[in-house]
């Protein structure tokens, strides 16, 4: 692992990860899946740099009420949802609560989903190297619903690739994902947003923007 970076905003983060990606993975066409929002700029740049294919892989975290941050789990397309039960029994949430998050985080899903692809199908993933690309992994809550979410439809591999992550949580990934590459791992960890100059939220029309913009440069 390298030692800690702290980068100017996400295309600078993606620009580095690109670099970790190039001299690791060898295939020659890769899917990049973004996990929006803050996800999509960082991706971008590796796609870019690995003339690779970008679309969006739909995660949406819950969190705790009142401590967003705090992830108790995770939903993501195709109606895969991941509980931190150890969280939940010692903080003694309910199931209703839970289910009230869900059915919540659930609608803002299918919301940004018809908003980011306007009509476009998802890319098939069967029998491609997939690349999760996140801005960070802290929790991993929402990396981990995505991996879920995807073995079902037999991609070749599974890559998850991040500029910055907490070690312990990057090194449980070995066990799910079938490379895992992480250009930072400071420690005391933190907070993803720490190792950001620039960690200001993603908009949806910049995710729109990034993606448009991808499918243009890579159709030209």
């Amino acid at each position: 692992m390298a030692s800690a970076h702290i980068y100017r905003d996400r295309a600078d983060a993606g620009q580095t990860l690109a670099q970790y990606l190039l001299a690791q993975e060898s295939d020659a066409n890769p899917l990049v899946l973004a996990l929006p929002r803050g996800g999509v700029p960082v991706a971008f740049e590796v796609a870019r740099a690995l003339r690779a294919e970008l679309d969006i892989f739909l995660v949406r975290k819950l969190g705790l009420p009142g401590h967003e941050e705090l992830a108790i789990g995770a939903i993501a397309s195709g109606g895969v949802r991941v509980l931190n039960q150890e969280l939940i029994q010692e903080l003694q949430l309910s199931e209703a609560l839970i289910d009230r998050l869900t059915a919540t985080e659930q609608r803002e899903l299918e919301r940004r989903e018809r908003l980011y692809r306007e009509n476009r199908p998802p890319v098939i993933v069967r029998d491609r190297t997939v690349i999760l690309i996140d801005d960070g992994l802290a929790t991993g809550a929402s990396m981990m619903a995505a991996i879920r979410a995807l073995r079902p439809q037999s991609p070749k591999r599974i890559v998850v690739a991040v500029p910055v992550g907490a070690a312990e949580t990057c090194q449980q990934f070995r066990a799910e994902a079938d490379n895992v590459i992480c250009s930072a791992t400071p420690e005391p960890f933190g907070a993803v947003g720490a190792w950001y100059h620039d960690f200001s939220q993603t908009s949806d029309n910049e995710v729109r923007k990034l993606l448009e913009v991808a499918a243009r440069e890579r159709a030209s």
